[in-house]
């Protein structure tokens, strides 16, 4: 992963997520060239990707000539090398120092059959320097090589520039780019999900079709919520866990004192009960049955739970959403940071390109962006007693950045389908109790146009920052799923 991505702790060590992200490189060189281009670019490109945090594979410089691809022979070496890093290798960077030479790139990745992202990179010319010891022509080699691999059927992703030099900035932010898109490929083509308990009888909006999401690599593990239940019910209040965790919870956020102690200790025994079956099943995020059978049969809520899991970088989506965890789940692999989950609620009085965005909830509060408070329930703490659920995380987000982002299976046509856009969180004034945000999203109209006429849910996951351009790439270029970008 790039260095410019700080992530929290987490104790799940096998997640994407807080993996660097690893690269297969191919140096490319074509004969009439000057040589010692290739190998200056292959000495300069390891020294940066070294300084800038990431890891890679690639052979010996004495395996090739000039420690380069250029023939059928040096292709076979590279794809066989790949082949037994395949594990190691979540990308692959194509570097042009010079012309390069197509055939040995095309054939290096064919053969290798690694089915990761490739992004393709050009080296600048300078125009002092257009002789034919100096002369690169990679502008024109890049076209080539680009070429062969939409011949050949292997997808890639460009640069920002054609060209740029090594040292530039822009490659830097292109390689901080290409290494989100691979996180993210990567995590939801093995993405594991815990669906905790059955969706509420109401909410048909959240059915999916777990088969679809299979084909795709994604697997589902179930767990009836009674047994949940049952788990959590067997810790004693002074077991060694419960009082860690009640330490954790006391120090997350601000519990007013009319809180009685007794759903806090619920709260903890759910939630180290949810830990240790979402480690024991190795999962990379959750959608819980939120209400209200927790809350009737033991007396708090989930909330407060899915939002520390999604502080620590294991996303949880409410009303068993299993498809809107998903999408919590590839917001987080995007960018690095906590997502939240909420409904498309209410219009903004009379400002047609703003909303507010509203959940119980269980944001985590780094995504709130500041204290918060933990509370009861307020519309299910009216019908079911507020004693018995202990455990929203109450406030307005603060303003900033944001991106948003939905998928779902759509079973008639045995397709994955989403939609992804931009806009931000402001600091208008919001009233509604429970977890609010308001919402700015330029041609919100349009959006809401097109969620209604394509049969998207009212949920959604958002996350701070920019990485629509992340997500598009992510899913259109390698899962090949179909993906509606908002633009204004």
């Amino acid at each position: 992963m790039a260095t410019q991505v700080k992530l929290a702790v987490a104790p799940q060590g096998h997640r994407v997520i807080e993996q660097k992200v690893s690269l297969g490189i191919i140096v490319a060189s074509r004969g009439f060239f000057n040589p010692a281009l290739a190998s200056q670019a292959r000495t300069e490109l390891l020294e940066r990707l070294a300084k800038l945090g990431y890891q890679y594979q690639i052979m010996p410089a004495d395996a090739t000539p000039n420690g380069a691809v250029e023939t059928f022979s040096d292709a076979r070496k590279y794809a066989a090398f790949f082949q037994d890093h395949r594990k190691e290798i979540d990308g692959i960077l194509v570097v042009l120092p010079n012309f390069g030479d197509e055939l040995g790139v095309v054939e290096t990745i064919s053969r290798a059959r690694l089915d990761v992202p490739v992004l393709v990179q050009a080296l600048d010319d300078d125009p002092a320097k257009l002789g034919l010891k100096d002369r690169r022509d990679a502008f024109c080699g890049k076209l080539s090589v680009c070429n062969n691999l939409y011949q050949y059927g292997i997808p890639f992703t460009n640069t920002s520039l054609h060209t740029s030099a090594l040292g530039s900035e822009v490659f830097a932010q292109d390689l901080d780019y290409f290494s989100r898109v691979c996180r993210t490929v990567k995590g939801l083509r093995n993405a594991r999900v815990g669906q905790v308990g059955t969706r509420p009888a109401p909410f048909q909006t959240v059915r999916f079709s777990e088969k679809l999401l299979q084909r795709a690599g994604i697997t589902v593990i179930p767990i009836d919520m009674a047994e949940m239940i049952a788990r959590a019910s067997r810790f004693d209040a002074q077991a060694g866990e419960i009082k860690t965790k009640l330490s954790e919870i006391r120090g997350y956020g601000h519990i007013p004192d009319e809180i009685k102690e007794q759903g806090v200790i619920q709260q903890a025994k759910l939630s180290v009960a949810l830990d240790q079956w979402m480690e024991e099943n190795q999962c990379d995020a959750s959608a819980i049955q939120c209400w209200d059978s927790i809350q009737s049969n033991f007396g708090c809520a989930t909330c407060l739970s899915m939002s520390m899991m999604g502080e620590r970088l294991i996303p949880s989506a409410c009303e068993t959403d299993v498809t809107g965890a998903l999408s919590m789940y590839a917001l987080l692999l995007a960018s690095g940071n906590p997502p939240g989950f909420q409904d498309w609620n209410n219009n903004y009085g009379d400002d047609r390109d703003k909303c507010i965005n509203v959940h119980c909830s269980n944001y985590p509060k780094s995504f709130m962006g500041k204290e918060i408070e933990i509370s009861n329930l307020d519309v299910l703490g009216e019908s079911l007693g507020h004693d018995r659920c202990f455990g929203a995380v109450k406030g307005q987000v603060v303003p900033g950045p944001m991106t948003f982002f939905r998928m779902s299976t759509f079973d008639a046509e045995g397709s994955i389908r989403a939609y992804v856009g931009e806009g931000s969180f402001t600091d208008d004034p919001c009233s509604i109790q429970g977890g609010s945000a308001v919402c700015h999203v330029p041609g919100l109209q349009k959006l809401m146009n097109y969620l209604c006429k394509n049969g998207f849910e009212h949920h959604v996951a958002l996350t701070r920052g920019n990485y629509a351009r992340v997500i598009e790439e992510a899913l259109t270029s390698y899962l090949k799923w179909d993906v509606y970008t908002h633009k204004e």
